[in-house]
């Protein structure tokens, strides 16, 4: 079930019924499953590729931050290593070792790697696509397996191509790369290869986003919004995307909870879930990379200092620490309570109370869960403007 068909079966069964117990299981074993989906990632290709720059390309770091896969000129990767997404663990990008190295003959590979479990491959080469790349495709492809073709260092190219050519042209360089590759790869007999040229320094350029799009479309959706929310954020099309997939959850977060454990907010009838405000509201900063540690991150990468970019980033969840002492505060300020007394009053005198005591959603102010006469409402949409400028 996707996430809003997931909603409207909860919510069916809550008016069938007029059982909020019901659909509030319903939705936090949904939520579960969305907490507990995993994404498994095989980066290979032969030695020296720059497998391992693309990997930590994929989890948002520089080859010089701690945690990042160590690269150098020559293999270093000499046994299958996990790498979780830093924001995102059940995401792992697995580096492994160069194809046809002596321990890692291409026959042998896929046993080796223990291929079942990956969800699918991504295949690297900084030249032309060689017979053991072929090889391994075709291994993969006998167990049912997705396989990708990159052609990494692509900047690199290009700038020997400006040094070299008198008369430079980077559109027709492109394609010229990319032919020579799928072309290569048929005569390898790959039936209708999928290459993307990308640079694992500049992933705002090139491929990588036909790449997320490309898997985007083939992958299962619990998975596709794993990948989708841990992709780096390069570019607002990206960004637009998460916002989405977050958006989506928001109704699951209103129905599951009816069953959390609430908390009073001062001065008022209506009480408040801390615990998922709290979760929400930190997916959001992870996934939109509006943490404190996302920021220094950036900041780091572009020389722009950390009050700067708060400055320019407009979002209320911009380098804040989220707990629950925050979001008890700002539940309490006094035009937030204003409203959850009006949302109280609308509820109960609703001629569809029994509808309407399952979720109210309404944007622009921040996210609150809260109970009062009806059991169960929703203020606010967390991540409106989030992707804003």
């Amino acid at each position: 079930l996707n996430d809003e068909t997931s909603v409207n079966v909860c919510s069916g069964a809550a008016l069938e019924n007029n059982d909020q117990a019901a659909a509030a299981k319903l939705a936090k074993e949904r939520l579960e499953a969305i907490d507990n989906a995993s994404l498994t990632i095989g980066v290979t290709g032969e030695s020296g590729c720059g497998k391992s720059s693309f990997v930590n390309a994929l989890r948002g770091l520089k080859n010089s931050d701690e945690g990042a896969a160590p690269t150098g000129p020559v293999e270093t990767t000499m046994e299958p290593i996990e790498y979780p997404h830093p924001d995102h663990p059940n995401v792992k990008i697995w580096d492994l070792p160069g194809i046809g190295t002596p321990n890692f003959k291409a026959d042998q590979y896929l046993e080796k790697v223990e291929f079942e479990k990956y969800d699918f491959f991504l295949i690297i080469s900084n030249t032309r696509f060689k017979e053991n790349d072929a090889k391994l495709a075709h291994e993969i492809q006998k167990m049912n397996k997705k396989f990708y073709f990159i052609r990494s260092k692509i900047d690199q190219d290009i700038q020997n191509e400006k040094r070299d050519k008198k008369v430079f042209n980077e559109r027709e360089t492109l394609s010229l790369i990319r032919n020579n590759c799928v072309e290569g790869l048929k005569q390898l007999e790959i039936k209708s290869p999928k290459v993307f040229l990308v640079s694992s320094s500049d992933l705002h350029l090139y491929d990588f986003e036909a790449l997320g799009q490309t898997l985007e479309s083939e992958l299962p959706e619990h998975t596709r919004d794993a990948l989708l929310l841990a992709l780096p954020n390069i570019s607002l099309e990206a960004i637009n995307k998460k916002k989405q997939v977050l958006k989506s959850r928001i109704k699951l977060y209103v129905l599951g909870s009816a069953a959390g454990a609430m908390s009073p907010i001062p001065g008022t009838s209506v009480v408040v879930d801390i615990a998922l405000m709290v979760k929400f509201v930190k997916e959001c900063q992870k996934s939109l990379s509006l943490s404190d540690t996302s920021l220094m991150r950036l900041s780091e990468a572009t020389g722009v200092s950390m009050e700067e970019l708060k400055k320019e980033i407009k979002s209320p969840l911009t380098g804040v620490k989220i707990t629950a002492e925050l979001m008890d505060a700002a539940a309490a300020k006094e035009e937030v309570k204003q409203l959850l007394f009006k949302m109280a009053d609308a509820l109960s005198n609703s001629a569809d109370r029994k509808s309407r005591s399952l979720f109210y959603l309404k944007p622009h102010y921040g996210t609150f869960m809260v109970e009062s006469r009806s059991p169960a409402c929703f203020h606010g949409d967390t991540v409106v403007g989030l992707s804003q400028n």
